[in-house]
């Protein structure tokens, strides 16, 4: 199996130094192209057994697998649709769904395959094995074969596949990855830290801020603002807290 990787990020590494066990694994970033950053990424590349190589090279293969902002997907998959080969699949791993299937569909030629993603792990929960995380697929333009082969690999890792449509994975994602983003965010800004005298409720808060704390400004921005059910979730959380508030200081 031949897999292109574009995008050379925390998740884009992740990504990279599972797949080389099981397939050639081609990658490209535009930091390739900064004489300063592109020795050591590139040298991290090849010591995972990875290609480094250009833009259209990473996409002449089997599965090409865009690992870039949601805020700049569409610009990515415009510049390579001209690159991809016929029957290839293209798989997205962004935190929503709606959103890039839609651009997908309307940029890829009909020779290319579809495939809704979203690893349910990163960087850091998953830094030693993915066996016990989740993802959830979104066939959205591939055969049937393709995807119970992708679904089966998947789960001979030890994986737990979550089948279901690019709606349903955005409304329940405001309510879990968003919401638990957004009380990270807060509690970072509040000041909220290590205490001697805490509990083991506060120290699961902890927890939050360090994943809030790991992930970039620009990613907790773009999945508000490209999932269109994130805005009503917030609006219903701070509805919540107001009115505890009104009854504390009643």
């Amino acid at each position: 199996m031949r897999i292109g990787i574009i995008g050379f990020g925390r998740l884009g590494q992740l990504l990279t130094r599972y797949m080389v066990k099981d397939a050639h694994v081609t990658v490209y970033d535009t930091l390739f192209e900064d004489k300063e950053k592109a020795p050591a990424l590139i040298e991290k590349a090849n010591k995972w057994g990875a290609k480094f190589a250009s833009l259209q090279e990473t996409c002449d293969q089997q599965i090409v697998i865009p690992v870039v902002p949601i805020s700049v997907f569409e610009q990515v998959i415009h510049s390579i649709k001209d690159y991809l080969p016929e029957n290839c699949l293209v798989a997205d791993v962004c935190s929503v769904k709606e959103y890039p299937l839609e651009i997908m569909k309307k940029h890829l030629p009909l020779s290319v395959s579809i495939l809704g993603t979203h690893p349910m792990f990163g960087p850091d929960s998953a830094s030693r094995t993915v066996f016990g995380t989740k993802i959830v697929l979104c066939p959205t333009r591939l055969p049937e074969s393709t995807f119970e082969n992708i679904k089966t690999y998947l789960e001979s890792h030890g994986m737990k596949v979550i089948e279901t449509t690019p709606e349903q994975h955005d409304k329940q994602i405001s309510h879990s990855l968003l919401l638990s983003h957004l009380l990270g965010r807060a509690l970072v800004d509040f000041g909220a830290k290590d205490l001697e005298i805490d509990t083991l409720g506060y120290r699961r808060l902890m927890k939050i801020i360090e994943t809030a704390k790991n992930d970039s400004w620009q990613l907790f921005d773009d999945m508000n603002k490209y999932n269109r059910h994130a805005r009503e979730m917030r609006g219903q959380f701070m509805q919540t807290l107001n009115e505890i508030y009104t009854r504390l200081d009643q």
